[in-house]
């Protein structure tokens, strides 16, 4: 799944993977759990991802393609996050081919950059169990607190606006030109990221040529 920050790739795929009973890599979920864990990596990433910059693909690729191996992944897979760059991608078709697996369908969300914006800078995350709730969409029953475990809800340093701002130049200049690489694989649909979430699940679901339930 493609699109910028915000665009709601990370909850479609969650939808999808509970659908097609599909794994769901996410590169941002790992790096932000070995930043929290503090390990080798963690430290390593957390600079790229503090000022809202891509971490080394060498890091990424490694990381998917560890997790591709594990058996939960053997019925198929939903990419969120990544591929981020050309050089990603075309590591992905490499190991990939390796596997005797492929890409059938990359879906990219668009959204305007103000609606992003608007969504990023209000979430909030539980520092204890990374529920995320948002100040205007979402809000927590109580302010600050979350609602599923009682934990305190802060905003992280990726999604203040100014650092919403770069990370979507970051996406325009090293990860939109994906959408032309794949399109020209022929395995590309774009999808309308504004509306309500069943809604936009919807089409996904008819993009992928899959009846609507």
């Amino acid at each position: 799944m493609l699109g910028p920050p915000g665009a709601g790739k990370g909850t479609q795929a969650k939808l999808l993977q509970e659908r097609f009973a599909a794994c769901q890599i996410s590169t941002g979920d790992i790096l932000r759990k070995a930043v929290a864990d503090q390990t080798p990596l963690g430290k390593e990433a957390s600079a790229y991802i503090d000022r809202g910059a891509l971490v080394p693909d060498v890091v990424i690729v490694n990381l998917v393609a560890e997790r591709l191996k594990d058996k939960d992944c053997e019925a198929g897979f939903i990419l969120d996050g990544f591929p981020r760059t050309i050089p990603q991608a075309k590591s992905l078709d490499e190991i990939l081919t390796k596997m005797g697996r492929g890409l059938n369908r990359v879906l990219s969300v668009k959204v305007p950059k103000d609606v992003i914006i608007q969504r990023l800078a209000g979430r909030r995350t539980c520092r204890s169990c990374g529920a995320l709730s948002h100040k205007v969409f979402n809000p927590p029953k109580k302010e600050g607190v979350c609602d599923r475990c009682g934990g305190e809800l802060f905003q992280r340093d990726d999604d203040r606006e100014e650092t919403v701002a770069h990370r979507l130049s970051v996406y325009e200049t090293q990860t939109a030109p994906l959408v032309d690489y794949y399109r020209r694989m022929g395995i590309l649909q774009e999808i309308d990221g504004v509306g309500k979430i069943d809604d936009i699940r919807d089409r996904v679901i008819k993009a992928l040529g899959e009846g609507v339930a």
